[in-house]
Order: structure tokens, then C-alpha cells, then sequence
């Protein structure tokens, strides 16, 4: 810990340096938490070239961090975490180019703020705008859409910090290989720092949503389903064998709110919530939940149909209701019919139950399973990590699984154990953002192929020390294993335990270093006695409770409620209250739950 100081205070003394240490983070379900060593928020290119330099320097991992949105350990550390909440400038607009560069540490929603100024908005979104820039693109974020592939096929350069303190830049037309290797880089490359995002004229879409019928879904397959607009999405009623089919295309129509009902607002939230906490207990009565909770809603008869016009951002999110867990696969579209109907016959127990070698003996699932779609077979450059089909459309199945009052629900694992065998065996890629936990980085290994050892290649020339490397790196995608050497800064699992709120879990970690496993303690502060009464440096308010400026001092100083207690945080890091999850609308009667789906 004296080594820290010693070095904080003497590299680029003029620089700030930013940080708190006493910060719990957790996934924005609620599903991890961990407590890193620092928690840093930089402001400047110089304070991120900063923070990478004394990494390096104290033999110490870096995380960067937006809304914490994926639900896996992605995004835990015992280390160093960096969050770029406070780098989030607009660095250059282009009206003719139709493109802005921004500071990666800017929300989806504030980008699209920023475009709305210049009459520009986003081209394609998934459901949500909570998450940074940067960690949009990191994790092939997608929308549902057979004209538009991952949210990436937007951006057209990108500025990296590399490990090395490094910032460099690369396009397709410069780096060519380190942008392909930059725009699905999983945190594990270096620090995106700046990104150049094109963007299309403003305007509004009309959508539609419709309850059909599962084999309606299953005919118009390959003809009008997913072709009729440009934006389609379908949310699947497993024990209904129904679906609500949500469609959308640009129009010059003014905007038009959807109707509602009595149950859309403060009751369906509610009631739906507290029928799927009482599942946790009594899972058999899931599928009177889901024949009751949509039945009040989109009625008890197919055929039913509401719409809205939209400004395009407003109307492509969705309300994704609770903490949840999602384990989404993505296949080529043409299989999709196979996997639906396998699927199906597994959870109602039909028939041969879709040839799947797991007991579904007394399981109940959640639904609805979310069905998407996008199309990068066409878009270049492809990036290494692009987990959609080459060669077709791209189907995304994802397996949602909700979290009432942020406990685990019992089918979880016997569930997504099958759902996980069924995807393999159809050749389909998981979703790096999600919940996929019974698939062996083995079989990620095979499904890349070449184009996850040339990634791996580039990575390790980025960052030969695994300086951005952590165990979900090594349990997904195989990094480390079978080297006669460890990385020296590679972050590696210790301890999962129980913790609050719910089912949380604590993750803790420790750095492999030439002396062995060296792991923080917690019950050591970073700072002396004597540095907390040193003289306190100008500090700024954060969002996670004190920050630190390494401004001409040698010393900073926590303050005394740092360890006593936990810090509030912000909203998507630390909220215990805030159950509902994605983009909820407020009503006269509270959260307005099923607007659309």
C-alpha cells in the first residue's frame, strides 16, 4: 500500500487522480457485487493515461465500468474500476457525415440526446440507453431488425488506451486489425476512450403489437414475419403457445400515444411482481401467471392489436420490467423454427420433448422468451468476436428469467442447463452480456475457430501482462488456460459468497504476481493514519460518494465515514430500491408496466 502512494504522488503529479476507496459495485440486476480496491473516475485523457500508467507501475487489473448491465461476473474486480460517467463530452459533430465523436464514457441516451441537437438520431438500439457508449459496443449489443447487425456496424473509429499507456487510434481505413479486435473487445483490450458513431436524420416510427398464434408466428416465418418492417421483435408465451409480435417503420406521422388500460399502470406492475415472487415458492402456477398477467392486457383472444408513433429512440426501448437473469444464444434464422419447437415441446412436455436429455419434471419457467433478429452477413469490416451468423440473418433466442424482489427463481439452473445443450447443438453463439454459465469455454473455442485466435493474438500484443484480463475471460472465452505462464496481471475467482440485497452474490478476487496469488485486504486501508491527517486535496463530487485529486499533493484523504459504511452510489451501481429494470414509463398510477411488452 505504501507503494501505491509513493507512486500516485510522484507520476504526472499535475495530473488528477480520482478515486474513492471505499465503493461496492453490483451488476445493475443485482445478480454480483464486488468491492474493488479503487474506484476511479477520470475526467481527462490524461487522468485515464494516468491511471493505466500506475496499473502497470503497482501491478494492479483495471475494469471499466458503465451501468454494470451485464448480469455475469463480466464486470467484477477486487482490483481497480474505472468509471468513465464523467468522461462523456461531444468531441466533434459532422452534419454532413451524419456522425459525432464522443467521449466513450457518454450513456446510449445522452448520445442520442446530443444527436437530436444537430436533428440526428441512433440507427438501430436494442431495449435499453442506460448503458455507456463503450460498453454497448463491447459486448455486440444488437437491436431486432433484418436491415441493421450489431450496434458496432456504427461506429466508424475508435481511440483505445492500450496497456502501455498508449492511446491509439484505428478505423477500417487505420489499425485495420485493432479495430476489428476493438469493436467486441469484452473490456479486455485497453480503455475505449473515444468513439465516432454515424448516425441517420431524426424521425419517428409507428409500431404495432399484435397476440397471435405460436404456429402463425412459425408460418409467416420465412415470408412476412420478420421482412414487413424494418424493426420486428416477438415475445414468445411458452404455455400459452402465443406470442405478442411487435413491428415498426419510419414514418412522417405526428406522435400518437398507445392506448391504455386500467391494469397497464401501478396494478399489473404490481400484481405481476408479486405473483412471480409467490411462484418462487409455488412454481406450478407460472402458467395460469402467464395466461392471467397477459391475458389483462393484450386480452384472452388473438388478434388483438395496439399501436403508437414515436420519436425512433423512445419507441425502439422497452420496459424490461424486473431484475432478471437472460441467457440469449444467437443462430442462424433459418433454424429458428427447429428451436422454438423443440423448445416448446421441452417446457410443456410433449412428444419427445424436442430430443432434449434433461428432466423437465416439475420445472416452470418465466416468460415471455424475447425473439430477435439482425443481419451482418452483408457489413464490413466483421469484428473478430461477431457472434452472428456470416453466412444468413441471425436469430437471437433469449431465455428470460425474472428476479422478484431480487430473489433467484428455483428453475434457473436445471432451465438454463437444457436451454444452453438445445443451443450447441443447433451451433449458435451466446450473447457475451448475459447468463450463459453451463457452456464450456471448450466450445467457444471451436464455434470461433481462427477468428478467436487472431482476437487473442492482438489482445495479448495489446496487453501482454493481462492487465484487462479477469476470470470471466477465463471461464467464457479460455484466456489463460494451457499457457505455461500466467499473465502477470491476470485477475483470477477466490471467493463467491452470499450477500444483500436478495440472492446478490459477493465476488472476490486476487492478481497472479511473481510471488504467488496476491490478494487484497480488506481489512487494510490504502491509506496510513498519517496520510488520513494530512491535509485534504480539492476534491469533486461523485456519484458513488468521496473522490480524491491527486492535484499538486502527495497524499489524498479518504473521509472518515469511508470505513464505517458503504457509499450511496448511483443510481444503476447501488439503488437497492429501484426493482424495475430498463426504460419504465411513469403514469398518473404509477409505473406503466405493459406499454409495450
Amino acid at each position: 500500500m505504501d507503494k501505491i502512494q509513493l507512486e500516485i504522488a510522484r507520476t504526472e503529479p499535475d495530473t488528477p487522480f480520482r478515486a474513492t476507496t471505499h465503493h461496492t459495485h453490483y451488476t445493475w440486476a443485482k445478480t454480483f457485487s464486488c468491492r474493488p480496491e479503487l474506484y476511479i473516475q477520470p475526467q481527462t485523457l490524461q487522468e485515464i493515461q494516468k491511471v493505466v500508467n500506475l496499473a502497470r507501475k503497482c501491478r494492479r487489473r483495471i475494469v471499466v465500468v458503465g451501468c454494470g448491465h451485464s448480469p455475469s461476473i463480466l464486470t467484477c474486480t477486487s482490483s481497480w474500476m474505472v468509471n468513465l460517467d464523467n468522461y462523456k463530452r461531444v468531441l466533434k459533430v459532422d452534419r454532413q457525415k451524419k456522425t459525432l465523436s464522443v467521449e466513450a464514457g457518454m450513456r446510449l441516451r445522452q448520445l442520442e440526446a446530443e444527436a437530436s441537437k444537430v436533428g440526428l438520431t441512433m440507427p438501430n438500439l436494442g431495449s435499453i440507453d442506460d448503458q455507456s457508449v463503450a460498453g454497448a459496443i463491447a459486448t455486440a449489443t444488437h437491436g431486432s431488425s433484418l436491415k441493421h447487425g450489431l450496434m458496432s456496424e456504427s461506429v466508424k473509429s475508435l481511440r483505445v488506451v492500450l496497456a502501455n499507456g498508449q492511446a491509439v487510434r484505428c478505423s477500417n481505413e487505420q489499425n485495420q486489425e485493432m479495430f476489428k479486435a476493438a469493436l467486441v473487445s469484452l473490456g479486455a483490450l485497453g480503455i475505449v476512450v473515444e468513439v465516432e458513431y454515424e448516425m441517420i436524420d431524426a424521425c419517428n416510427i409507428e409500431w404495432t403489437q399484435s397476440l397471435d398464434t405460436l404456429s402463425h408466428v412459425l408460418d409467416t416465418w420465412d415470408t412476412t414475419l420478420w421482412s414487413t418492417k424494418e424493426f420486428t421483435r416477438v415475445w414468445w408465451m411458452p404455455y400459452m403457445k402465443r406470442a405478442i409480435v411487435w413491428s415498426a417503420e419510419k414514418t412522417a406521422l405526428p406522435e400518437r400515444p398507445s392506448e391504455s388500460n386500467f391494469y397497464g399502470g401501478a396494478i399489473g406492475f404490481h400484481t405481476y411482481h408479486n405473483l412471480l415472487a409467490l411462484s418462487n415458492y409455488v412454481p406450478f402456477i407460472l402458467p395460469w401467471v402467464e395466461w392471467f398477467v397477459f391475458g389483462m392486457q393484450y386480452g384472452f383472444r388473438t388478434g388483438v392489436t395496439t399501436s403508437a408513433v414515436e420519436p425512433m429512440h423512445a419507441g425502439l426501448l422497452m420496459n424490461c420490467l424486473y431484475s432478471q437473469f437472460v441467457n440469449e444464444w444467437a443462430l442462424p434464422l433459418s433454424k429458428g423454427p427447429e428451436a422454438l419447437t423443440r423448445l416448446s415441446a421441452w417446457i410443456n412436455g410433449e412428444g419427445d420433448q424436442g430430443r432434449i436429455p434433461f428432466s423437465n419434471r416439475g420445472l416452470y419457467v418465466h416468460c415471455p422468451i424475447e425473439v430477435r433478429v439482425s443481419d451482418t452477413s452483408r457489413h464490413e469490416p466483421r469484428p473478430y468476436l461477431d457472434n452472428t451468423s456470416p453466412d444468413e440473418a441471425t436469430l437471437y433466442l433469449n431465455a428470460t428469467l425474472y428476479r422478484p424482489y431480487l430473489r433467484d427463481p428455483p428453475c434457473k439452473d436445471r432451465y438454463y442447463e437444457a436451454f444452453e445443450w438445445l443451443m450447441r447443438e443447433m451451433g449458435a453463439k451466446p450473447h457475451y452480456a448475459k447468463n450463459w454459465q453451463f457452456t464450456d469455454s471448450s466450445y467457444i473455442e471451436q464455434a470461433f475457430g481462427d477468428n478467436l485466435k487472431t482476437w487473442t493474438k492482438i489482445r495479448n500484443e495489446a496487453d501482454p501482462e493481462g492487465m484487462f484480463l479477469g476470470e470471466w475471460h477465463r471461464q467464457a472465452l479460455g484466456l489463460g488456460l494451457g499457457k505455461e505462464e500466467t499473465f502477470a496481471l491476470e485477475e483470477k475467482e477466490v471467493k463467491v459468497e452470499a450477500s444483500k440485497p436478495g440472492s446478490c452474490l459477493l465476488w472476490k478476487g486476487a492478481l497472479q504476481s511473481s510471488g504467488g496469488m496476491a490478494g487484497f485486504d480488506e481489512k487494510q486501508p490504502l491509506f496510513s493514519q498519517a496520510t488520513r491527517q494530512a491535509p485534504p486535496s480539492p476534491s469533486v463530487a461523485s456519484s458513488s460518494g468521496e473522490s480524491y485529486d491527486m492535484m499538486h499533493s502527495t497524499t489524498f484523504t479518504p473521509s472518515a465515514s469511508e470505513y464505517e459504511e458503504d457509499d450511496e452510489g448511483d443510481e444503476t451501481d447501488r439503488d437497492v430500491k429501484r426493482l424495475t429494470h430498463g426504460n419504465p414509463k411513469q403514469g398518473w398510477d404509477g409505473t406503466k408496466v405493459f406499454d409495450k411488452m
